[in-house]
């Protein structure tokens, strides 16, 4: 565990999470500890969560996860596709703020642009996949190596595979190297085991972090970012950018202690 700023950790009135290897295991859902601490630190902390996906994927994750508790949802803030969507809960329901769609020419520049970079890198997907391997988003586009719902399917055999490919067979760096130079005025990030996802340029976690400055109206000094993804080429470094503090975790249980040092009194 890295902290930017430990005199600092308990100063803070706004939490910024990610989700995937962080609050939860990839594709995963949170476990009910979590789930719990979550739920205490809504009480007395506003939280945001900003993750590569959809919202599907947050409810299936989290949002399921915290059932059976009781949760101020008000004080939640969600931010699926790398923040190109924002929603905040009021009068019992989830409200959608804005929106960055992607256009139907973009999306066709993007699908032809894996096209090419697979045929450049003479690369094909793996025998066995679960889903679709390039899903549009509609915010976003995504390149999951073996299929979206590969922990759906297998569970914890499927974060294995995900962990082996990423270890013996990632070809990302080189992909995105190709996406960049085929969509200047697109983003290209690589993120989470397996994924690189494609956004409107600008559209990042800092970002997310601005746009919760500007929304909620809380200063970024305020704001405390936690992720597992801190580094040079990681998809929670681009936060960084804007100055935020943050604790670097290695993943769900770093955070609870984290999170426990958070709601003491």
């Amino acid at each position: 565990m890295k902290i930017s700023n430990p005199k600092k950790l308990n100063q803070k009135d706004l939490i910024i999470f990610d989700l995937d290897g962080t609050i939860a295991p990839s594709k995963s859902s949170l476990d009910q500890e979590m789930a719990k601490l979550l739920s205490e630190l809504l009480a007395v902390k506003r939280v945001a969560v900003i993750s590569g996906g959809e919202l599907k994927q947050f409810q299936i994750q989290m949002l399921g996860g915290l059932k059976g508790h009781e949760v101020n949802y008000e004080n939640l803030f969600l931010f699926p596709t790398c923040s190109s969507i924002f929603y905040r809960y009021q009068n019992n329901k989830w409200h959608l703020v804005y929106a960055h769609f992607l256009t139907s020419g973009q999306i066709r520049q993007i699908m032809a642009a894996f096209k090419y970079a697979y045929k450049e890198l003479d690369y094909r997907n793996p025998k066995k996949i679960y889903g679709e391997v390039i899903q549009n988003r509609r915010t976003q586009v995504t390149f999951s190596a073996l299929g979206q719902k590969v922990v759906q399917v297998l569970g914890e055999k499927g974060v294995v595979l995900k962990e082996e490919w990423a270890r013996n067979q990632d070809v990302r760096p080189a992909m995105a190297k190709i996406l960049r130079k085929l969509l200047p005025e697109l983003e290209v990030r690589i993120g989470g085991a397996t994924s690189i996802d494609v956004t409107k340029k600008g559209i990042d976690k800092a970002y997310g972090v601005r746009q919760i400055k500007s929304h909620l109206r809380v200063p970024i000094s305020r704001m405390l970012f936690v992720g597992d993804a801190i580094f040079p080429g990681g998809n929670d470094y681009a936060a960084l950018k804007t100055g935020i503090d943050y604790v670097k975790v290695s993943g769900p249980e770093e955070t609870k202690k984290v999170i426990r040092s958070l709601i003491q009194k």
